[in-house]
Parts: C-alpha cells; structure tokens; sequence
C-alpha cells in the first residue's frame, strides 16, 4: 500500500516542499530511504523502526520503500523522522492516509517515540504557511518558537502515540495559541540604558547619528573608557524593527540552531564575536553552509572590540558583505544566500598599551609598535566606516556622580523621528535609512545648500577623501539634517559630519 505525507526541507534560511512517499509490500523484510538523503535522514529508518515498536505499533513486515521527493534535492537533518513514521502508519493501515491530507509534519524522533525538537522551525513553519499547509504538526519543544506564525494551525506534539490518535479522529492536542508581535513587545525589558554612561556627550551624541541613519562606528581610546558599554547601549536607541523584520532575523537565528527564548526576536540583534573568531564563524560557512555572525547581526549590531586583535583576512571578508547587504556561503555539499544588513560597531585602542593620547595614563610603546599595531586595519575597511569617534578617559568626579543623564527612550524618540523621515522619502525605492543610498540617488535626495556643497567639496580636496568616503560623509549629513528636522542640508550638518572623518588622519596619516 502507497501513502504520502507532506514535510518541508531546510535550504539556508527558506523551507522547500518534500513529498514523503511510503510503500508497503510483499517481500523480504527491508526498510530502504531514497531520494538523496544524508546521513541523519537514512538513519531515521533505526530511529522510526525502534520508536514505533516502544509506542506499541510493532513494525510491518515486508519491503518497505520511502521517497524523498524532489529527489534531486538533498535531504538534510533529522526532520524527515516523523513524516516517514506517519507515512509508515497510514500505508499499514494503523492511521487514516486521508487524515494526512492537508497537513506537514516534521520533527527528530526519539527511541521511546517522543519527540525532539529541529533546527530551523520557524522557516519551515512560514514556507508551509506560505504554500497552502493549513495544519502544521510539529514538537512541543518547538511550539514557543513558533507562535508568532499566525494563519495555519500549529499542534504542538509530544509523541508518536499521541499523534496517531489525533489523527484518528480523538481531539487529544490543542493547537498553539498565537501571541501578537506587539504583545511581545511589551515583555521587552532591556538590560543597558544610556542613562547610566557616564558624561562621553560627543560619543553619545555620534551613536545617536548613527542609529539614525544606520551607519558603522569607529570608537577609538584608552582602556576603560566606556567604548563597549556604549556599543552595548546602542540596540536600546535603535527603532523598533517591524513585524516582517523580526520574522526574517528569527529565522536567520532558527536555521542557525539558535531560536530566541521568547519565540520571536523582539529586540534588534547584538553579536560580539570574540577576536579569535574564524572567517567560517563571521561569514557563515561548515559544512552545511549555515549562516554566520553577519547574518545572525542583520537589521542590528555588529560589534568588534579590540579590533586590531582580529585577522587581516577575517576583517577584509567583511567588505563585500558591508557594500551588498548579504552573503553567499558557497560549500561543496551545499550553497544559501543570507541576507547581512547590518551596523557594523568597532573599539579598539590606539597603541598596543592602550595609552597613547592618554591624560591619565603615559604610553610605554614606541612609534614603531604603534605603527605596527594600527596597520593591522586596512585602508579600505576603514574607509568603510562612516564615523571615527574619540572616547577619552572620564574624570572621576563625573563617574562618582550619581545623577542620571538622559535615558535611550528619549533618544530613541528623536531616531526614531528621523527614521520615519527616511521611511517617508525612500517610500517605493527599497532603502531602508540614509546608510542604503546608492550612487543612482543619493544625489537627488541629498539636496544641500550651496555654502554646505562648496564646504564639502573643500574639505574632499584637503583631505584627500575617497569617492566612497567622500559619498559617505554625505550621507552622514543627510542623517544629521534628518535629526534636525531640514529638508536641506546645510552647513553646520557637513562640518559635524566631516569631522567625524578627521579621526582616521590623526592615527593612520
């Protein structure tokens, strides 16, 4: 008897249709897997086989066939247990094949036929929704993850047992209840807040341009002066991502093996991968290409610290990905592109001892090793930077003060303000905030007045300013003239902006 059973493979962060077609008949006893599985797949006939006998089933006896169809797609990962149980099920007899139609089962069984939760629910979860699938069953392990999905019924299952007498009719398992995205949001509760960094008003005042229009940081100075507590502060001033924005990080996250706690990413990602991290590790890569810190950093923050400490050749793969807004992850055995928007956050310290320019501390390098040491950071990485901050040393009458400075809600007030300006202007052209503009716009929605252009243009000859850092500074000006609420661009907005790109000749000359 032939029975079919829907599942859903994982190819990087998208889910594609497999048709679990199980056939029982006479003959020798034999349980063959086709349909280009890999290894966890063709093992999950030991897995089924021993689940269903501990559930009390038994097993047929005879040929037992199963296709994966497409069958020249490759099959990975454990998943495929349960539709292959359920297909074995309904071709034995023991459970109605037409309870099956509708409905996509995925999920990792175990030998006492529970069931174990899979890598990359939530994208295989909304392919489903996507193509029609009105009933999804799934592991109760993964139901948290999944109860943003709304439009499908999700039934969170524990075992093999309990599944078959859902399906024959008995009302055992009730569906996942959806919670809304603004819900979730008001669970948020953030850990870091603005109001607690001590005096840094020019480095406080550069995150907030940069939250604003989404550009990449350079925080530059002495140990201990603040530089990671204020890149950590920066998600808190970053705007609320969007419903369709959360769904795509979460499911960077999900087909990385890493669900969030609460189901859905309701807060702009943070990754600090640490100096000894590997390209594979950055970019994405293994064996199944799966995605890397740029992508699980998409639409939030990727923070370097001690930047110089980092390979030549892991810091110059970033570039590409920087310009294009995503990654191909290309391996012999398999190829996704994932999407790696995000704002790239760098601390590093000016010399090796980490003292040079310092008011506290004397520096004990010498202009050699600290030649050495930033020559560790390219030119054209740096040049892709928007921002050079300084951070000094605070005073420590300002750390001793107890008094509260503002908060990130009032500065996420006034990012957001801006935000809804760039929403405004780039309506229909697919750019998300002044950091996106492209050379086909940036001149026509970068209007300036003549006296901010000639400055500009002064300031490019002087200091000898890259095409590519020369459009990024006015982009920065753009960003700025947003906070102030101008639809020109004006002078005071170009000098601010110019002189965050002053940083870089004071070091690197």
């Amino acid at each position: 008897m032939l029975a079919r059973a829907v599942s859903y493979g994982l190819m990087g962060i998208d889910g594609f249709e497999v048709t679990v077609e199980v056939n029982l008949s006479q003959g020798l006893p034999s349980f063959e897997i086709v349909g280009l599985p890999d290894a966890a797949v063709r093992e999950s006939k030991e897995r089924v086989r021993t689940a269903m006998k501990n559930s009390g089933f038994g097993f047929p006896e005879g040929r037992i066939t199963v296709n994966l169809a497409p069958a020249d797609m490759r099959k990975e990962g454990p998943a495929f247990d349960l539709p292959i149980a359920v297909g074995l099920l309904a071709a034995w007899g023991k459970v109605d094949a037409q309870a099956l139609s509708g409905a996509a089962f995925f999920g990792e069984m175990a030998l006492d036929g529970a069931l174990r939760g899979v890598r990359g629910a939530l994208p295989l979860a909304v392919s489903a929704r996507a193509q029609g699938v009105k009933t999804l069953y799934v592991p109760a392990e993964n139901a948290r993850e999944l109860r943003c999905v709304a439009g499908v019924a999700i039934y969170p299952v524990t075992s093999l047992k309990e599944l078959s007498v859902q399906l024959q009719g008995d009302s055992v398992i009730e569906p996942i209840e959806p919670v809304t995205y603004e819900t979730l949001l008001g669970e948020r509760r953030p850990a870091m807040d603005l109001a607690y960094v001590r005096g840094q008003k020019a480095a406080k005042r550069a995150l907030e341009i940069a939250a604003a229009g989404g550009h990449n940081v350079l925080m530059v100075g002495p140990p201990g002066s603040g530089k990671t507590l204020l890149a950590r502060c920066l998600p808190t001033i970053l705007p609320d991502m969007t419903f369709e924005e959360a769904l795509e990080v979460t499911r960077i996250h999900s087909a990385a093996g890493a669900p969030p706690e609460t189901g859905l990413l309701i807060e702009r990602p943070f990754r600090a991968p640490h100096h000894s991290a590997s390209q594979p590790s950055l970019i994405g890569g293994g064996s199944h290409a799966l995605p890397g810190e740029i992508s699980k950093a998409h639409s939030g923050v990727l923070f370097l610290d001690e930047l110089p400490e980092y390979r030549r050749d892991v810091l110059e793969s970033l570039r590409q990905p920087m310009e294009d807004g995503f990654v191909t992850v290309a391996r012999a055995a398999a190829q996704s592109t994932y999407p790696s928007q995000f704002m790239l956050v760098c601390s590093m310290n000016p010399c090796p001892c980490g003292n040079y320019g310092s008011r506290l501390q004397p520096c004990r390098c010498t202009q050699m090793e600290i030649r050495k040491y930033l020559s560790r950071i390219s030119g054209p990485l740096l040049d892709r930077i928007d921002l050079h901050i300084q951070v000094d040393s605070v005073d420590p009458e300002v750390i001793a003060d107890n008094t509260l400075e503002e908060p990130s809600s009032a500065v996420r007030a006034r990012v957001e303000a801006a935000r809804a300006l760039q929403r405004k202007r780039y309506e229909g052209a697919g750019i998300p905030c002044n950091a996106r503009l492209d050379a086909r716009t940036i001149g026509e929605l970068c209007p300036m007045r003549e006296d901010a252009r000639n400055l500009l243009l002064q300031a490019g000859r002087t200091m000898g300013l890259s095409s590519r850092a020369f459009t990024r500074v006015m982009k920065v000006s753009r960003t700025i003239a947003d906070l102030a609420g101008r639809e020109y661009i004006e002078k005071p907005d170009v000098a601010e902006a110019i002189r965050y790109r002053s940083l870089d000749r004071k070091y690197w000359g």
